[in-house]
Formats: structure tokens, sequence, C-alpha cells
């Protein structure tokens, strides 16, 4: 039941009970009639305004005015719901406007750091490997560390290795300079017998192996990796790596120092070869060249393109005179070190339609047979002198990557 106030026959918004006649009256009305009249409105009775009684009841919602129930009155509504839609419409878009100007100055910010790191991770790189090669011995005196050479750079001679001649041929001359070699090593050899040499390190020995130092940053930092490495055999402290930044790179492990730097390849040097007895290096890359540098100047003396795809192995003679390489073209070649001429190429020789690049080869200490191995899991033992194959060993699962020949035997490791 809805309350009705005693004045104004409405609902009250804040009803109040009179404990005069019992009546209920909103309370602003009777308050006003009480400072008027100081009676009650119903039976003229004395009522002050603290005599009145609240009364708690939920608030009601008052119905539309009759005024919103005309066409007019609703059209009116509506433009004003609409006028405050469109005002609402317009904040939001004044709010996307500055975010979108707040967005763009925070990419361009980003833009700006990514091109200030990137600039200054060039400017570390670089200053990177200006160290590696200027880096002096550790615990080294200012005055014998003036004494120390700085690395050389490789300077090719091209009127002197550019063009080497090919196809030479095996001449008498030189069959029997690898005959007269080989029968003086495989004499030694048999002195050997098939006893274990004493001066073999013992397993125990080799499991207590340690790291005693390491030498990064020897090739460019940008473009890391070594992929080959030799070392001298007379003096085992000088080594050569050869790396992914198209650089060979002699190192004096003792001293700690940079002796010189070889460029000239233009793709990753894959092969490395240290003379055992001179100052030379041998180096060979996918570039299919293979080149002979003096390590004391640094200069590329011989270029042999004995290859037209990627050379894959290199292999010294024991004279010291003649290099063996493959390629991934399928052809040995046997290469004069001195003059830069090949002396004999000769293809794999498998069927036709097999995939047979070589991937490795080495010779046998005698320096009269040697090996190849193949993409297609073969090995392929050669006699130099006739250049025809006369072994074959399968039994791998996969492209053969490196040969070792037992100096004590004729046995072959891959």
């Amino acid at each position: 039941m809805a309350l009705i106030c005693a004045i104004s026959n409405e609902v009250p918004e804040n009803p109040v009970i009179s404990p005069v006649s019992g009546s209920i009256f909103e309370r602003h009305l009777i308050e006003k009639y009480i400072a008027d009249n100081g009676t009650d409105p119903i039976n003229g009775q004395h009522l002050d305004k603290g005599m009145l009684i609240e009364v708690k009841a939920p608030p009601l919602v008052k119905p539309r005015p009759p005024s919103a129930t005309s066409i007019p009155a609703i059209l009116k509504i509506l433009q004003d719901e609409w006028d405050a839609v469109m005002l609402h419409s317009f904040t939001l878009r004044q709010q996307l406007q500055t975010s979108r100007q707040e967005l763009s100055c925070a990419l361009y910010q980003h833009d700006s750091a990514c091109r200030v790191i990137a600039r200054l991770t060039k400017e570390v790189t670089a200053a990177r490997e200006a160290l590696a090669t200027l880096k002096p011995q550790a615990g080294i005196t200012a005055g014998a560390a003036a004494n120390i050479p700085h690395p050389q750079y490789a300077t090719e001679v091209f009127d002197r290795a550019d063009q080497p001649q090919e196809g030479a041929g095996m001449t008498e001359e030189v069959i029997k300079k690898l005959q007269d070699k080989a029968t003086v090593l495989t004499a030694e050899r048999k002195k050997r017998g098939k006893q274990v040499p004493e001066e073999l390190v013992k397993g125990d020995d080799i499991r207590a192996y340690k790291q005693l130092a390491s030498h990064p940053g020897l090739h460019s930092a940008s473009v890391p990796g070594i992929l080959a490495l030799d070392l001298h055999a007379s003096d085992t402290a000088k080594v050569i790596t050869g790396g992914n930044d198209k650089n060979a790179v002699v190192f004096n492990k003792d001293t700690e120092q940079v002796v010189a730097i070889l460029k000239g390849h233009t793709k990753k040097v894959t092969s490395v070869i240290y003379h055992p007895d001179e100052e030379i290096a041998f180096t060979a890359s996918p570039d299919a060249t293979i080149r002979v540098w003096t390590i004391g100047s640094a200069n590329c003396v011989q270029t042999i393109r004995a290859h037209d795809a990627a050379v894959t192995g290199i292999s010294l003679h024991a004279t010291g005179d003649y290099l063996l390489s493959c390629s991934t073209d399928e052809y040995w070649a046997f290469s004069d070190i001195r003059t830069g001429r090949v002396l004999c190429k000769v293809a794999d020789g498998s069927a036709p339609h097999a995939s047979s690049a070589l991937t490795c080869a080495q010779f046998h200490p005698d320096g009269l047979i040697f090996g190849t191995g193949t993409a297609d899991s073969m090995i392929k033992i050669w006699d130099l002198k006739e250049r025809t194959n006369v072994a074959n060993f399968p039994g791998h699962s996969g492209p053969i990557t490196a040969i070792c020949e037992c100096n004590s035997s004729t046995t072959t490791n891959s």
C-alpha cells in the first residue's frame, strides 16, 4: 500500500507521521505549515517539528511526467540523448587523437634507440676485433711488450698467384722423388716394427688432461667460428686457424700474439695446413681455390685453381713439395706448391649418376697412396703414381668428414 501525503495527495519522498493526528505528510510541506501555524493541519492541535516521526520506506521511482507522453516531448528527449551521445563521441575522438600522438612519439623514440644500439654494437664489435689483434701477453712488462712485433696482414702477389699452370703432368723426375721418399719412410717405419712406442701417451694420462688456456677473439666477432686448425710439427706453439670470417690466423700460444692474418679468400676457410719444416701455410675454401702463404710476410705466393667447385680437403705430401686436394666437383688434384702447377687431376670415377662428391683427402705417411672420402659414404684408396682407385671401403651411413692414416701400419681410420 502506497503512502499518501495528507496535504498534497501525492506519494511523499520523505514521509513523516504526526503523533497528534496520526496522518502522513511530506516532510518539507508539514514543516512549512508548522512554521506558519504551529498546529496540525488535520485537527488543529499544537504540533512542532520535533514531534514528527520519520517513516523509513523504500525509495520510489517517480513515474515519467505526463509531458513525456506526447510526441514533441519524446522528440525533445531523443534530441537531448543524441546531443549527449555526440558530445561523448567527440570526447572519445579527442582521446584517440591524443593516444595516437603519444604512440607515434613512443615509436619514434624506439626506432631512434634501436639505431643507437645498432651503431654502438657495430662500434663494440670493431673495438673487439681491434683488441683481439693487439692484445698483449698477460703479464708482459712494458719493455718486453715494446719488442713484440705487430701481426702481419696478407698482401697478395697477383702476378704470381692468379694464373697457375695446370696439366703439367707427373714427370719421371716427380715420380722418382716420390718413390725415393717413400723408400726412406717405409724403411724407417719397418724399423719401428709393430711395438707400441714408449713415448705414446697412456689412456689414464689422456683422461687427466685439462684445459690450460683459451684464446677467443682470433677471428671476427661479427662472423664467429673456427672451422680448421693445425700445429707446426716442430714448434707446437705455432697454431694456424681458419674461420668463418674468410681469414686464416697464425697465432703463437706461448706469447699469446697473433703472428699473421691471412686475408684473400672470398668464402670461409675450411682447411689449413702448417708446413712442418718451413714458415709456409696452406688454406682451402669453398671459393674453389687453394692458397699458399709465406707466414713471415703474410703474402699469398701461389693460388692453386685446381677445382671448379668447393675445395673440401687438402693434404701435404711427405716431401713437403706437393699438395693433394679434393673437391665437390668429384675430382682430386696433385699440385706443386713451389710453382702452383697442377700436376694431375683425376675424376672420382663412380657410376655416372651416383653422387660422388669428394669430402676429404689424406696421404698415407709413405706418400705413394692416399685415401679420399665421398658424400655417398665410401672411402677410396688411390695409387698416386698410377692415378688409379685400388680399393674401396663402404660401411658408413653418411658423408665421410675426415680420414687419418696410421703412421705405424697400413690402417685407415675415418
